[in-house]
């Protein structure tokens, strides 16, 4: 089955309805979710051609990961979709340099089947059975398939990218190949957090955390941004300080994600209910809670040592325990400090001003989801 065609076109009127209080923004410019919908309408067409390009079954699998498609290619109108904000990142990184934004559409395609070839990976390896309140892919159709659809995507991600015409597309390719290895290294080191103590020397410390969430998180993000400024002809240190921004906003992102994932709404999230803590991963709320002092982290430390599973009132009382030592309001601090330092390098170039307003507001946009 081929999905060149499959999916069907979303306009923006018609895109990302998740939530009422998501339509508004104060940044001056058009409201985030319409800037999030009108880039995801550009880049659409040449993300479905790429997709198309795959081999059949890798190409379904890869549909059913962008939410185009149920299990075997049959519909599924109600499938999330995500909200694109690579893409957008993107398409803004050009536009923020006085470019088109089509300019950075080979971009914005890569870098968002590099996000699904890592969430198709990083499942299997957190060992994940839903996303986005549906199975994930190696849940859906088997580890060894879903493996080979993220390699799939590795490869029409690369192969798109180095296509683009111009004289910026070795630059642009290395730019993502560097990032490539960054994605790595941060998912290594979160992988190894998983066999560190809770406490001690050997424990997790909100530095280390900080450093593989820029790299797991934060350093897609940048390329985003820095790839469309590239391709739209900017000079490199406007290059540079879009990537430093999106890798700021990457671990703003990542601490929001880690409050969604203990004190989030299942309903919202797709995640269960206090599910990083039911899995005893170490996020920055935990980390933050047990780098304090008195009884809460101590008592935290304890639950979490103990070889008792981590399930309904016990999770709850981790939950309970991470908040009265500190990490929820001390993970809320990181998130602000890094939006901060995003905001002062868009500040710190000359870029577009409609755009750069446009880009504050997806950064505030994603920072205040639901926490």
């Amino acid at each position: 089955m081929s999905f060149a065609t499959s999916p069907a076109h979303t306009s923006p009127a018609e895109s990302e309805s998740e939530s009422e209080s998501d339509s508004e923004s104060d940044s001056g410019s058009a409201p985030t979710p319409l800037t999030l919908a009108r880039c995801r309408a550009l880049v659409r067409p040449t993300l479905v051609e790429a997709v198309g390009r795959l081999h059949p079954w890798p190409g379904e699998m890869a549909a059913f990961s962008l939410g185009w498609c149920g299990p075997g290619g049959t519909p599924d109108p109600g499938a999330s979709q995500g909200k694109g904000v690579r893409q957008a990142l993107a398409v803004l990184g050009a536009e923020a340099v006085g470019a088109s934004g089509e300019t950075a559409v080979p971009a914005a395609v890569a870098v968002e089947l590099v996000h699904v070839f890592s969430l198709l990976h990083d499942d299997i390896m957190d060992g994940d059975e839903t996303r986005r309140q549906r199975e994930t892919v190696w849940k859906a159709y088997g580890t060894g398939p879903a493996v080979l659809a993220g390699d799939a995507l590795l490869a029409i991600a690369l192969q798109t990218l180095s296509e683009t015409p111009g004289a910026r597309v070795g630059a642009a390719v290395r730019h993502l190949s560097g990032t490539l290895t960054r994605l790595v290294r941060g998912q290594a080191e979160d992988l190894l957090f998983a066999d560190r103590p809770w406490t001690g020397p050997g424990a997790v410390r909100p530095e280390a955390y900080r450093s593989m969430a820029e790299d797991k998180t934060g350093s897609l993000l940048g390329c985003a941004a820095g790839l469309g400024a590239l391709l739209g002809g900017a000079p490199a240190g406007t290059v540079a300080a879009l990537d430093r921004a999106g890798r700021h906003l990457g671990v703003a992102f990542q601490a929001v994600d880690d409050l969604l994932g203990i004190w989030g709404d299942p309903a919202r999230t797709g995640k269960p209910v206090h599910g990083d803590l039911r899995q005893r991963r170490k996020t920055y709320p935990v980390i933050a809670a047990l780098t304090s002092d008195g009884l809460p982290s101590r008592e935290l430390a304890a639950l979490l040592a103990s070889p008792l599973p981590l399930d309904g009132p016990t999770a709850l009382r981790a939950a309970t325990l991470a908040e009265a030592a500190g990490g929820r309001a001390a993970t809320l601090a990181e998130a602000r400090r890094h939006l901060d330092s995003a905001h002062a390098c868009l500040r710190g170039v000359p870029l577009a001003p409609r755009t750069v307003r446009e880009i504050e507001g997806l950064l505030d946009f994603l920072l205040h989801r639901n926490v």
